[in-house]
């Protein structure tokens, strides 16, 4: 299996509604590895290592999110693949 690591920027209301635990409960439950972390100006970064599926997978729910979250917009920028402890939120 290829492992790749991906970067979205998740954009919208997305601080404050607990996208960063809810997508971090979406990494575990996917398999992959990461982090979930608020910016400074207002958005989500998130870092995915996995599978192409498994990136895929977690890029579909980056673009919904949890309820309580709207997302406007999702950047997504490919990484050179470096290994993570599991899939946190910092």
């Amino acid at each position: 299996m290829t492992v790749k690591c991906m970067k979205f920027k998740v954009c919208g209301r997305v601080q404050g509604v607990g996208f960063r635990y809810h997508t971090a409960y979406q990494g575990l439950k996917l398999g992959v590895t990461g982090y979930a972390k608020n910016l400074n100006d207002g958005d989500v970064e998130v870092v995915v290592c996995g599978s192409e599926q498994q990136i895929a997978m977690m890029e579909k729910y980056l673009q919904q999110g949890p309820r309580s979250a709207r997302v406007d917009s999702l950047v997504k920028e490919e990484l050179e693949y470096k290994p993570y402890n599991g899939f946190v939120t910092l």
